[in-house]
């Protein structure tokens, strides 16, 4: 009966595992894959779309028609972050340029 216990203590002993490259290169290439559809789908856009409103922006002159603030108005002067629109005959106000939604 000794014998038996000896022996099954032989077989539950614990052999040393080296750790896992695979899972962490894996985890590294998920992670750049992640990476590059956050950029192809998400910052990518935003920038040409930020170019193409600040392009808009700088095209603003005297005269145009702009919505800005939800207030539709002319244009009669340009500053550097402002303008000044009318909105009525006689009624000027003060815009951020920001605030600028499309131009006509």
């Amino acid at each position: 009966m000794n014998e038996v216990i000896e022996v099954a203590n032989q077989t539950t002993q614990t052999v040393p595992v080296a750790p896992a490259q695979d899972g962490m290169w894996g985890m590294i290439i998920y992670c750049v894959v992640i990476m590059a559809i956050l950029y192809l789908f998400m910052i990518r856009p935003n920038k040409k779309h930020m170019a193409e409103y600040q392009k808009m922006l700088n095209s603003v002159k005297v005269g145009n028609r702009v919505l800005a603030a939800g207030i539709y108005g002319t244009v009669k002067k340009v500053n550097e972050t402002t303008i000044n629109m009318e909105i009525a005959k006689g009624v000027v106000i003060e815009v951020n340029k920001n605030a600028i939604a499309s131009v006509e």
